[in-house]
């Protein structure tokens, strides 16, 4: 990942003013880190097909950190979460202002699509990525996952509703990441297939961060923990004890899922995964 993040360094969102703080704030949470799951996974695709193409590619997956990016800025904000850490720093509100990080989340979701669309690629296959990008990320995705998840705080969901919340607030851009790489590759056929497996992925990690919530500090999650009492979280509605059942569970079937897949591409996500898959356990 050093190109990848020799990549964000050469690209960062710079808007030169005389705005006291508002270019610092810009890249604040960008350069503080992050695991750069979504990216590495995009990335892994792509490598496991062409990796001429990976130069490209950086593009998309800078593309959905700056979008990822964004939505925790705003998770953040009080309206939301009002957390006061993330990724190891005060988050943005609590650093600047609220109106600095409203700004700033909003700044680096346009960006994404800016990035995007410089990518070194047809014009098809840009439509393609910005579609999908919007779509898992937008009204349909990740944007109402938030709206439920923000609605229903103290009001308790099914299980189904839980996990259709959670599907649509985390796991479709873990599974948009997967299929861009599968765009940028030319591998039609693998796009649906690996779709529906990063759904399971992104399901999986939420299930894993609620579990964390509980049982980690801040210092040890980099990010405000025990923070889901009136969330629907899966500890929340199933306690933590079965909702590490579930996250075993689902586990097992990412490992078995991901043995259907050909041995290039094997290759290349079982590193990443086995970092993540278990890290309930930890």
């Amino acid at each position: 990942m050093q190109q990848f993040e020799a990549f964000l360094a050469a690209h960062k969102p710079v808007s030169p003013s005389f705005h006291p703080h508002y270019e610092e704030a810009l890249s604040l949470m960008l350069d503080a880190g992050g695991k750069r799951f979504r990216p590495q996974l995009l990335l892994s695709v792509v490598s496991a097909y062409n990796r001429l193409l990976l130069e490209g590619a950086y593009h998309a997956a800078y593309a959905i950190e700056l979008l990822h990016t964004y939505s925790l800025i705003h998770d953040d904000l009080p309206a939301m979460d009002d957390a006061d850490l993330r990724r190891g720093h005060e988050t943005l509100h609590k650093r600047y202002d609220e109106v600095t990080a409203i700004l700033v989340g909003d700044a680096l979701n346009t960006y994404a699509f800016e990035v995007l669309s410089n990518a070194p690629f047809s014009d098809t296959t840009r439509v393609k990525l910005v579609r999908t990008l919007a779509k898992n990320g937008g009204l349909s995705g990740m944007v109402l996952g938030q709206a439920i998840d923000c609605h229903f705080e103290n009001s308790p969901l099914t299980l189904d509703e839980v996990k259709t919340l959670h599907i649509n607030k985390t796991g479709k851009l873990i599974a948009s990441a997967l299929e861009m790489g599968a765009i940028i590759a030319g591998e039609d056929a693998l796009e649906k297939p690996i779709y529906d497996f990063g759904i399971k992925v992104g399901l999986l990690f939420q299930i894993q961060d609620d579990i964390l919530d509980v049982t980690q500090t801040s210092e040890e999650a980099g990010k405000t923990t025990n923070n889901d009492e009136a969330k629907n979280s899966f500890v929340t509605l199933l306690g933590l004890e079965k909702a590490v059942e579930e996250a075993d569970t689902l586990a097992s079937e990412i490992q078995t899922q991901l043995l259907s897949f050909d041995e290039s591409l094997q290759g290349e996500l079982s590193p990443i995964l086995t970092t993540y898959i278990n890290r309930h356990k930890d």
